[in-house]
């Protein structure tokens, strides 16, 4: 399978991010990929300075914004993964932060909305952001499961393993990462640290620009970087050989030889 990376700057225009990515999006297809994935919140900048909030820059899922991405997905057979803000009916203050997942009929097969909220590092996401109660789920499709989490919650390692003992083969991870002392390497040490703990691919999509550090990486079960960008727009190619992980998994198989009986606590 190969999965097209989209590392873009977002902006205040709604419009102009759509048109961005839906020339992204033909371009992947154009290239072979058989996913995109677009980072977190691409749909508009809604940061702390940018002059929008969450709130009202959401659509329903059923919005303009998501029915372009839904028909770009059918007509260039492709799977599409982003993120955008999702209104709640009757809150007014308060937006869900969510990744929709499409597949290449143009189907929403998952609208995962975010559980772990960025109140860290003087943020507070939780002041415009609602945080989800989805289920942990993974996404079949005919290349192999997929897992959906969402920046923050990589440094919430029982996420990642609920979808990988569901016996995902990759993850996905949109992430809208803020620059700051340490948080670049904190970025790809945690998008490694998913992947050799779990013995399974991951893909993190990084916006750039504006407050945010780039260097979208997808990292093989072994923790080896198969593709990295750079702290500019790209789109960023990966090929992931399922096989690879048979074969890690049967010199590393650290998911098999869990002992859940020890982790409950006494």
């Amino acid at each position: 399978m190969r999965v097209a990376t989209a590392q873009l700057q977002t902006s205040t225009d709604k419009k102009a991010n759509l048109e961005k990515a839906l020339k992204y999006i033909t371009k992947a297809k154009s290239l072979g990929a058989d996913f995109v994935i677009f980072p977190e919140f691409y749909m508009v900048l809604a940061t702390p300075g940018s002059g929008v909030l969450p709130a009202e820059a959401a659509e329903p899922l059923d919005g303009p914004f998501v029915s372009a991405l839904t028909k770009a997905a059918q007509e260039n057979d492709i799977y599409v993964v982003c993120g955008v803000y999702e209104s709640k009916p009757d809150e007014l203050k308060r937006a869900y932060n969510t990744t929709v997942f499409i597949d290449r009929s143009g189907k929403i097969v998952q609208a995962y909305r975010k559980t772990h909220l960025y109140d860290a590092f003087k943020f507070k996401e939780s002041d415009t952001i609602i945080p989800g109660d989805n289920e942990y789920q993974v996404v079949e499709t005919e290349f192999g499961k997929i897992g959906l989490l969402v920046c923050y919650e990589l440094r919430f390692p029982e996420i990642a393993r609920q979808l990988v003992l569901q016996e995902a083969d990759v993850l996905f991870v949109p992430a809208g990462w803020v620059s700051g002392p340490m948080k670049e390497d904190h970025w790809q040490t945690l998008l490694r640290a998913r992947a050799i703990e779990n013995t399974v691919f991951v893909c993190g999509a990084n916006l750039v620009g504006n407050i945010f550090t780039g260097r979208s990486i997808t990292v093989d079960p072994m923790g080896i970087i198969l593709s990295s960008g750079s702290e500019e727009e790209a789109l960023i190619l990966s090929d992931i050989d399922l096989d690879r992980t048979e074969r890690v998994r049967e010199k590393l198989p650290s998911v098999a030889n869990r002992r859940p009986e020890c982790y409950i606590p006494r």
